[in-house]
């Protein structure tokens, strides 16, 4: 049901854009005035675009107004879904630090074939 009103309220959206762009700008809303020969100059044509807008945007409210009851009523579980929470990664442990002399374990040489990385 809530996936057939989300159709509905697509096309009614969409023919309530169209509509509204069909009729021809009397104020000059966006500085673009119309000919009084236009194609859609006829006053019938006019006050058949304006009931339709009308009964478009009627029809656009209720179906807001029914999906958000149809939405309360589906309702969810309540509980936060935590899938894409994120987790603190613990560190590595490090290895224990000695206070033994420098003088008690032997410099090794590096290879000949190998940069060292301190310099």
């Amino acid at each position: 049901m809530f996936h057939f009103l989300i159709v509905l309220q697509a096309i009614v959206a969409a023919s309530l854009v169209g509509v509204i762009l069909m009729q021809r700008s009397e104020g000059g809303g966006l500085g673009m005035g119309g000919s009084p020969s236009g194609l859609m100059s006829a006053r019938g044509a006019a006050d058949f675009l304006t009931r339709t807008t009308t009964i478009l945007a009627t029809v656009f409210i209720l179906l807001s107004i029914s999906l958000a009851f149809v939405a309360a009523k589906k309702g969810g579980s309540g509980e936060i879904d935590n899938s894409l929470q994120r987790t603190e990664v613990p560190a590595a442990p490090t290895a224990p630090v000695t206070n033994a002399p420098a003088a008690a374990t032997p410099a090794v040489p590096a290879p000949a074939n190998e940069v060292p990385l301190d310099k």
